[in-house]
């Protein structure tokens, strides 16, 4: 039984296909189209999951989509209805909107889907509709290693529901508790976004990685004024600060007044005040999470915790989490946003059908490392650097990892572009920037001249996973770098140089002594690498291990900032040429940018080239 898995037009496009609840293939439509969290049908992404499965979409028994539409233009209606005449012009903008094209979601995706069955009418009756929550649900749930689990879902909203608690045993979930709009932290959390400047469902991460340097002197403010907070982690919001639910903003004048400051401009100097305002809704949003997983912990007694939805991405809550709320185990599906959406749907449907048996294979999930999307074959990129005239090196087989290694080691950035593609948002060494996290100047270099980003964002190690336990105060693996947590004190006292022995200062002894991969708070948002889920990258950094003593690389996504990372290898060399990016490898091909040149013919023919998905 194929199924296909749909999420589309909000934000976060994707398509995820499962054969008899194994995944076969999932991916974000923005990677084909290169336009940012992409809404768009996911045209492309369907025709790749086929593709990988050499299958016709004839051969679907069903197609799933990640939420009800109906409901949602209910909550849509109910909404300005509660706050009538408030809001009538984002109103009278938004209906039409729902009238062309989101209330007939039904029987537009039908006519996508016939054009995708080249041109034969798709059967109605394979279309399904799956509730936004529990498909974050599924997604949390089916895939982990867990057989039975407390399963957290919390995300901006999704038809009326914005946190969901559910359980899930066996092949079975059953919600239990709800928290609906307009009462949400996803929102709370993008309201934030809105105000200091950033874009909302997309830079939420941002205001994450801006608060560690700030205080948190505003979080009594905004929990006396914004939102009530209850013992067991229920909340409500005080909606006379926001204006999401009838008005074209986050915050009206009342939130600005509270603070003392208008919404930033994007363009704006961002100041000690938007510090203390992130490090502020941080604190927040880390003190309903953790009372709300203690209490779920207290209440159902058992040891795992499986969450999903866009919430789950604040890799800083969860490490809270697993250290504060008394859960054992926690499991976070990869692609905890609306992308993962398409892949919960699917795997709802495949289970609710009778008989159904959900196999647990020991301690490992089913995500396969999340490595779902496309690879590329080596004569296919040795023919687009053949044709573009590109001087390049093929690696020895049996000197590969160890020639790469040799690049990081002597301080140059390499573009790393193999096998399959990431699902999610992390790159996670597939379509990754590598480099050495001991390089003082490392973290610089990355955001001013390749990411071209903000220079307060952070970069995350990717360690070697049986070097865990003696480097990072973390007790379990953390594959898709969601788990943050800080260098050992004892190893900080071995490694860090003498000066810092004496009235040991642990921050400082951080930074010094891995200052690319460790933030201001001498946090690092940790990816682990086991030699039998991810082989490839765990040999690259053995590599580099052997040739310098250092387990870890810094691990960063393949592509510039607000550009979606890297899917082909077209994608990889326009990346490359518009970058101070040293090094490009793709595949079996190294590139060396001194031995690149009339960078800008290159690129113009680099347009012209087709991507063909093998």
């Amino acid at each position: 039984m194929y199924i296909l898995g749909i999420s589309a037009y909000y934000h976060d496009s994707a398509a995820c296909l499962i054969h008899n609840g194994e995944i076969v293939a999932a991916a974000q439509e923005e990677r084909f189209s290169r336009i940012k969290n992409d809404e768009q049908f996911p045209e492309a992404s369907i025709r790749y999951c086929l593709a990988e499965a050499q299958i016709k979409l004839s051969e679907i028994t069903y197609v799933v989509f990640y939420e009800k539409p109906f409901q949602k233009f209910e909550r849509l209606l109910e909404t300005y209805l509660a706050f009538a005449p408030k809001g009538f012009f984002s109103f009278i903008k938004a209906i039409p909107v729902w009238l062309k094209e989101k209330i007939f979601l039904k029987k537009n995706m039908l006519s996508a889907l016939t054009t995708l069955n080249n041109e034969q009418k798709f059967d109605a009756e394979k279309l399904l509709f799956v509730p936004h929550h529990t498909s974050h649900a599924a997604s949390a749930f089916y895939p982990s290693p867990y057989q039975d689990a407390v399963i957290l879902t919390a995300d901006g909203v999704g038809e009326w529901v914005t946190t969901a608690i559910s359980i899930g045993r066996g092949n079975k979930i059953t919600t239990l508790k709800e928290i609906r709009f307009p009462h949400s932290i996803g929102l709370l959390y993008s309201a934030f976004t809105y105000y200091l400047g950033f874009k909302v469902n997309s830079d939420e991460y941002k205001v994450m990685g801006l608060a560690p340097y700030g205080k948190s002197v505003y979080t009594d403010l905004i929990l006396q004024n914004l939102v009530d907070v209850k013992p067991d982690g229920s909340f409500r919001l005080n909606m006379k600060f926001f204006n999401y639910c009838t008005g074209l903003s986050m915050t009206g004048k009342s939130f600005d007044k509270l603070f003392g400051h208008p919404v930033r401009k994007s363009h704006e100097e961002v100041t000690q005040f938007h510090m203390d305002i992130a490090a502020s809704i941080q604190a927040v949003c880390e003190d309903i999470m953790l009372k709300l997983t203690t209490a779920l912990h207290q209440e159902f007694g058992l040891d795992n915790l499986c969450m999903a939805g866009g919430v789950a991405l604040n890799c800083v809550v969860n490490g809270k989490i697993l250290k504060q709320s008394g859960f054992k185990n926690i499991w976070i599906q990869p692609a905890a946003g609306d992308a993962g959406g398409a892949l919960g749907a699917a795997l709802e449907v495949y289970y609710n059908y009778p008989g159904r048996e959900r196999k647990i294979t020991g301690d490992k999930d089913k995500m396969q490392q999340a490595l779902l999307g496309p690879s590329f074959a080596i004569d296919e990129v040795e023919q687009l650097l053949l044709a573009r005239n590109l001087s390049f090196e093929v690696l020895d087989d049996n000197n590969y990892y160890k020639s790469i290694a040799e690049e990081i080691a002597a301080g140059r950035i390499v573009g790393y572009f193999k096998g399959r593609m990431e699902f999610g948002p992390r790159a996670l060494g597939a379509r990754s920037i590598i480099a050495d996290p001991r390089n003082k100047a490392m973290q610089s270099v990355l955001n001013q001249k390749i990411k071209f980003r903000e220079s307060f964002r952070p970069f995350a190690p990717a360690i070697l996973r049986e070097f865990l336990p003696q480097y990072f105060d973390l007790n379990c693996e953390s594959p898709y770098m969601l788990l943050v947590a800080s260098l050992k004190e004892e190893f900080l006292l071995r490694y860090a140089k003498d000066e810092f022995l004496t009235g040991f200062d642990k921050l400082k002894a951080s930074r010094s002594v891995l200052p690319a991969t460790t933030h201001v708070d001498g946090s690092s948002r940790i990816q682990t690498v086991d030699k039998d889920d991810h082989p490839d990258f765990y040999k690259l950094i053995n590599a580099f291990y052997d040739i310098t003593g250092c387990p870890m690389l810094v691990n960063t996504s393949f592509n510039r900032m607000d550009e979606p990372i890297v899917c082909s290898p077209k994608d990889a060399l326009e990346c490359f040429l518009h970058t101070d990016i040293d090094v490009v490898v793709i595949e079996s091909f190294m590139l060396r940018k001194q031995t690149v040149t009339a960078n800008s013919a290159i690129t113009l023919d680099l347009n012209n080239y087709e991507n063909t998905v093998v």
